[in-house]
């Protein structure tokens, strides 16, 4: 197979990138996505070029890291598979393939197709997590959850961070990210003690960081590798109004006293 890529090219954060385009010829069907990048950058070494950057870890669709939007969709034209996912018999041999990295404020690019994600990390660190003492595994193990909610957070726990759903959306919003990362932990007793808190924490860090408000469009969950509902969002949404309610009762009781 052969193809013609058009690759964002972008030296680092301050440079301004463009369009470049490469063709590449003996691709196996069967081969991913980034062995075909790579066999790319085999060639550009070997020519004295400067090789195409792009974020790579597991390459198994586990860690989130191989973020790339491909002819106008991120992670490629496949549902439910992550970049490293893809192979190449899903495009046409002879087409041309389009690769830009992530597109949001938030995201800014580090070096071609690589963008600083770590504002998600910020939004975990400032209220992701469980800082309670819940004791060690045999004691949870011990407490009954139903399996409609366990079911749930095991769900919205898939969640690989990867930035798909902030590319896809037209206002570059994080609430998929945010609302599964929100019910995964709300959705458990461990959870529960510091759910009104970590609600407010994340979404606060959300808006310092530059993301935009949720579009309504499903981009999102259509998008997302590992299917992540909405729902998630719609659970966040009523978390965050009661949180806030009851954080302004607060306020009022205390002012009165």
């Amino acid at each position: 197979m052969k193809f013609t890529l058009k690759i964002w090219r972008q030296k680092n954060v301050t440079e301004k990138g463009e369009m470049v385009s490469y063709d590449v010829s003996d691709i196996s069907p069967d081969s991913s996505f980034f062995e075909m990048l790579d066999t790319l950058n085999q060639q550009l070494i070997m020519t004295g070029g400067d090789p195409v950057s792009f974020d790579h870890d597991c390459r198994e669709g586990i860690c989130g890291t191989c973020s790339l939007y491909i002819n106008g969709r991120p992670h490629g034209p496949v549902k439910g598979v992550t970049t490293c996912q893809l192979h190449m018999r899903s495009f046409t041999s002879g087409s041309t393939i389009q690769i830009e990295p992530w597109r949001a404020k938030a995201f800014p690019v580090i070096s071609d197709l690589i963008v600083d994600r770590s504002a998600f990390d910020s939004i975990i660190q400032a209220g992701g997590y469980v800082s309670v003492n819940t004791g060690g595994v045999p004691d949870a193990n011990t407490i009954p959850v139903p399996k409609e909610r366990s079911d749930a957070a095991f769900d919205a726990a898939s969640c690989i961070g990867c930035g798909a759903c902030v590319a896809a959306c037209s206002n570059a919003a994080a609430m998929l990210f945010i609302g599964a990362k929100v019910s995964h932990l709300s959705q458990l007793p461990q959870g529960k003690v510091e759910a009104t808190k970590r609600v407010l924490k994340m979404v606060a860090r959300m808006d310092e960081l530059g993301f935009g408000n949720c579009s309504n469009t499903y981009a999102c969950e259509a998008e997302c590798p590992k299917g992540i509902s909405v729902a998630n969002i719609a659970r966040m949404n009523r978390g965050f109004i009661g949180a806030k309610l009851f954080s302004e009762k607060e306020k009022i009781i205390k002012e009165s006293l």
